[in-house]
């Protein structure tokens, strides 16, 4: 997903870039090689401006989704540790069944 994100956010900010660098204000010109009136350079920054929108929200849903993995992960292993100690003190020290096990 980050990746993902982040290939987004780099193609708007390209693309804006490449029309500020490459386009006379006003008239539109080329954009790339190819003539483009002021309705397709506005239309072209749109596009560019929602794909960065597009990736920063990826990547925010990424990160949080990550974030409830990685809490989620960490409360199973603590309960799987305090599982283990009462199995532990329910066996005894020693590893022998006590006559609580058997009941």
């Amino acid at each position: 997903m980050v990746v993902i994100a982040l290939i987004l956010i780099a193609l708007g900010a390209l693309a804006i870039v490449v029309a500020f660098a490459f386009t006379d204000p006003g008239t539109g010109g080329t954009y790339l090689g190819v003539d483009v009136n002021i309705l397709s350079a506005f239309l072209i920054g749109v596009a560019a401006g929602a794909a960065i929108l597009w990736g920063l929200w990826i990547l925010k849903w990424g990160t949080k989704r990550s974030l409830a993995h990685r809490r989620e992960r960490k409360e199973l292993s603590e309960l799987n540790a305090k599982l283990e100690r009462v199995e532990a003190e329910r066996r005894g020290e020693d590893g022998t069944v006590t006559d609580r096990d058997r009941i």
